[in-house]
């Protein structure tokens, strides 16, 4: 099938399942890696996954193919931001991390969403 060849390990199946993900929690994130929570409008987060990887290798791989998202240590989670519209956080839990991913509401397409569902997809499975 010529999706597979188009993304290459990525299995179509996680895609197809980080694109259909909407908000699945309703806690707020504390922000500090540039991203305001006025500007994240209190927003649940529009990806939240269990990866088995850890949050380090994550961290690695997300600012391979982001450049701009800037990192920010919170105890034992990670931040990662772009101060603009993005803000993942990375928390360890059972041998791999939870992710959590907000964007802003008046996001300025500097990363487009397609771009970011895409490289969390390839940087959590």
């Amino acid at each position: 099938m010529a999706m597979n060849k188009l993304y290459g390990p990525v299995s179509v199946m996680a895609l197809m399942g980080l694109a259909m993900l909407g908000g699945c929690s309703s806690s707020n994130v504390a922000t500090s890696s540039g991203a305001s929570p006025a500007s994240l409008g209190g927003t649940a987060p529009m990806i939240y996954v269990q990866s088995a990887r850890q949050p380090d290798d994550i961290t690695r791989c997300l600012q391979g193919h982001a450049s701009s998202l800037r990192v920010a240590n919170l105890g034992g989670a990670i931040q990662l931001g772009d101060g603009l519209e993005w803000l993942i956080t990375l928390t360890p839990s059972r041998g791999g991390s939870t992710v959590a991913v907000q964007r802003a509401m008046n996001a300025s397409e500097q990363i487009p969403e397609p771009e970011m569902r895409f490289d969390i997809a390839r940087c959590t499975t």
